[in-house]
């Protein structure tokens, strides 16, 4: 039972690794990285490792993601700022 909950985590793990390198959108990479943030905090517990899966679940699914959102924001409005200046 427990090495098929591993293999079910393994290949959600691979699924979303995928989506997040084979998406073009930065938002939506930032998206599908915050998710797989949470499918390997997911594995993480699974393989009982609880605090590593606490700690990713902070990091990987919450912080990471939100720091990309927000660089991606702020490149973009400074790219219209110079496209105005223009």
């Amino acid at each position: 039972m427990a090495d098929a909950v591993i293999v079910v985590a393994l290949l959600l793990v691979a699924g979303c690794a995928t989506a997040a390198v084979a998406t073009r959108d930065p938002m939506r990479q930032a998206l599908v990285l915050s998710l797989l943030g949470v499918v390997l905090a997911v594995l993480f517990t699974v393989l009982q490792a609880p605090d590593a899966g606490l700690s990713q679940l902070a990091v990987g699914s919450a912080l990471t993601p939100l720091l990309l959102m927000l660089t991606v924001r702020k490149v973009k409005r400074r790219a219209q700022g110079k496209e105005r200046e223009r």
